[in-house]
């Protein structure tokens, strides 16, 4: 019973500090810093600081979107003469190329072989030629003030990297994937906040990041989340990633959970890949506030909190048949009235019956079943970069 008991309370304590504990001790420690620093001087510089910017825009077989993209990005308020903008199609089978060569402000970059994200932004990184590069993805619609927000934070030297906000938008309250990512899309947003206030966003989401142009690796392995990985690789070198809050990509949700399990598992395989091309990040000794950040907010939802969950339960049944203790069994009870509700609100969201409370506990069940699948296909060596896109909603 001993051991069990201990069990219970090393998985218990994970789960809490992957999901709840983490944020309360980043945001206590964050005012705690707030309490000896004073950045009032370094806001006024931010704000005056415009340099030279590179826009890349990579786009694959988005002739439905492309246009929208287009006429956002030529909107985007920043000096004509300092934002260059690029568009990169390759592999492109539609007619995406020939909607972006209509457009004499962009320039279109395309060939006729497919080799993943990855390879077309280390081929239209060769074009930039401004101190600042900016990746967005082409499903993507970004806000006017979004490269003012972004290009301020390059007046301090020690930034490396800019990661801007994703949101989900459009009619995601009406379905399960739409709920669960756009709330966990709000408490990332919010975790990346603390993050980066403490010392650095532990990375950056592709829909929209900037780094400094010189600090960019071209990664020759096929790596899955290139933005992830390329973001961390900076801040290993000495450089910290910012959060930017008010610069934001807005995105629809995936239309179906369906949908949505193509792009969770492709993460989480890509992540396995990334604790080995990050293992550096793992040395306490070299980087203390980057890799307990790291491990606090990624490492322990990928690896042993899934663990922890599932070990938790069983334990906690075998405690409460042995010692009908009434906290053992209040525990147990609330476990099994949150996989039930999972459950229920799984049989909802396929009979498309919407029950916005239900999708919550089933999109975190749904969360914990894809990091297995995703180390399954990572270990089958399945996941390649030429990954199938995962359909979003339509846009209002």
């Amino acid at each position: 019973m001993g051991t069990l008991k201990i069990l219970f309370w090393i998985s218990l304590f994970i789960v809490f500090y992957s999901y709840f504990g983490y944020a309360i001790l980043l945001y206590l420690l964050v005012q705690l810093k707030k309490v000896f620093s004073s950045s009032k001087a370094k806001t006024v510089l931010l704000q005056e600081f415009e340099p030279e910017v590179t826009l890349i825009v990579s786009a694959y077989n988005e002739q439905d979107f492309i246009e929208k993209k287009i006429r956002n990005t030529l909107a985007l308020d920043y000096p004509t003469q300092k934002l260059k903008i690029i568009f990169i199609t390759d592999g492109s089978s539609d007619n995406t190329p020939q909607i972006i060569a209509k457009f004499k402000e962009i320039q279109l970059l395309h060939q006729a072989e497919r080799r993943g994200k990855l390879a077309a932004m280390n081929r239209a990184i060769q074009f930039v030629q401004t101190p600042v590069v900016i990746f967005s993805d082409a499903n993507t619609l970004l806000n006017t003030a979004c490269i003012k927000e972004i290009a301020k934070h390059y007046a301090d030297p020690l930034v490396g990297g800019v990661a801007g906000e994703k949101k989900v938008v459009n009619d995601y309250e009406n379905t399960a994937a739409g709920v669960g990512e756009g709330l966990y899309w709000k408490y990332e947003s919010f975790l990346k906040k603390l993050d980066s206030s403490l010392h650095s966003v532990v990375g950056a989401a592709g829909e929209l990041f900037s780094v400094r142009t010189d600090l960019f690796e071209k990664e020759e392995k096929e790596v899955i989340i290139e933005d992830f990985v390329q973001s961390l690789k900076i801040c290993m070198k000495g450089y910290v990633i910012r959060y930017e809050p008010n610069a934001y990509a807005i995105e629809t949700s995936s239309e179906s959970m369906k949908e949505e399990e193509k792009r969770k598992i492709r993460i989480c395989a890509g992540a396995f890949q990334a604790m080995g091309i990050l293992k550096g990040l793992f040395n306490v000794f070299k980087y203390p506030v980057l890799s307990f950040q790291f491990i606090s907010h990624r490492i322990l939802r990928w690896t042993l909190c899934p663990i922890c969950l599932i070990i938790l339960f069983l334990v906690n049944i075998i405690i409460v048949l042995q010692d009908q203790a009434v906290f053992y069994s209040a525990v147990l009870a609330v476990q099994g009235c949150f996989y039930i509700c999972a459950l229920i609100g799984w049989f909802y969201a396929n009979k498309n019956i919407k029950l916005k409370a239900l999708y919550i506990p089933y999109y975190f069940f749904f969360m914990n079943i894809a990091v297995f699948l995703g180390f399954r296909r990572f270990i089958m060596k399945k996941q390649t970069v030429l990954w199938e896109k995962a359909v979003r909603q339509k846009t209002a």
